[in-house]
């Protein structure tokens, strides 16, 4: 009982992108039927890497609504597409009459994925 546990991680599992990333990220901003922001998807092509962050100040509503944009990555990823391709995939396919989607015009750049995650959720 005394002896460390050691974790190997197994190969498999469905493709993921990147997490990380420290060069600049494209974005969308999601928001709800009624307007409000519950997140933000962001992509780099030369890092592989993507993520949605949701707006914790959204509470339950917002992280329920967002597990379908990162469902959306997974599936992206999945299919070999490019992280941003996902995102323009992700534009031209949003209806805002479904319970979130992306705000039309919403696309922008930032220096790297922890502004997003900072502006997702300030301290």
């Amino acid at each position: 009982m005394n002896e460390d546990l050691l974790f190997n991680e197994a190969p498999g599992g469905p493709p993921r992108y990147s997490p990380l990333t420290d060069k600049p990220v494209q974005y969308l901003t999601v928001s709800d039927r009624d307007g409000r922001v519950i997140g933000y998807v962001w992509a780099n092509d030369e890092d592989d890497a993507a993520g949605w962050e949701v707006r914790t100040a959204g509470g339950d509503e917002a992280f329920n609504k967002g597990a379908r944009w990162a469902r959306k990555l997974h599936d992206a990823k999945a299919r070999g597409i490019a992280p941003t391709a996902a995102l323009a995939e992700m534009t031209q396919e949003s209806d805002p009459t479904r319970s979130s989607h992306v705000v039309p015009g919403s696309l922008t750049e930032a220096p790297n994925a922890d502004v997003i995650r900072r502006l997702a959720n300030p301290t």
